[in-house]
């Protein structure tokens, strides 16, 4: 409600979980264990530290514009704790498909300090309408990391936005959880 000199917007309740799970998942991010968790970078591997710990995944780099055109097309499946990193030489705006994805996959989108800002899970296979790496309202809506894993994977690994990626493909300096 609008008055003299103010105004008030309600919010939904779901806006307002939205909210509290956000400020939760933050917190988490402040503990002393989430400080000192370490995590060794390689060219093929990344991990996600997660409030469950560091999850860890087997990774592709897709960093050139054919391998990011081509990505994870034509598989007929893509195993558990492996996935395809796209990675960007600054942060874009982006949208990505599944023309010719055989498989269901969880796109995971992610900052210039490597943290989870969306994701889209169980993309449908062979769908060729725009998956954008942001929510419409997102204020920041730029990526530079692109994580694409198997459909359902994400939720089962408890992955959320907020939480920081440790990749050798990120500048360090920038990194929200730089390489060990």
């Amino acid at each position: 409600m609008c008055g003299t000199g103010s105004c008030r917007v309600p919010r939904s309740r779901t806006a307002l979980r939205q909210s509290i799970r956000a400020g939760i998942a933050a917190l988490a991010f402040c503990s002393p264990a989430a400080a000192e968790a370490v995590f060794e970078c390689t060219d093929n591997q990344a991990a996600i530290l997660t409030p469950r710990g560091i999850v860890e995944f087997k990774i592709e780099i897709a960093d050139s514009p054919a391998e990011r055109e081509r990505g994870l097309m034509y598989r007929d499946d893509l195993p558990a704790g492996s996935g395809m990193l796209f990675v960007y030489d600054a942060p874009r705006q982006v949208s990505f498909w599944m023309r010719n994805t055989f498989i269901p996959l969880d796109l995971i989108f992610m900052d210039e300090s490597g943290t989870i800002r969306h994701i889209h899970p169980n993309a449908r296979p062979m769908d060729e309408t725009p998956i954008p790496g942001a929510t419409i309202g997102d204020p920041r809506p730029e990526r530079q990391l692109i994580l694409e894993i198997g459909g359902g994977e994400a939720s089962r690994l408890g992955l959320a936005p907020g939480q920081p990626m440790a990749t050798s493909q990120l500048d360090q300096a920038k990194a929200a959880w730089p390489c060990g």
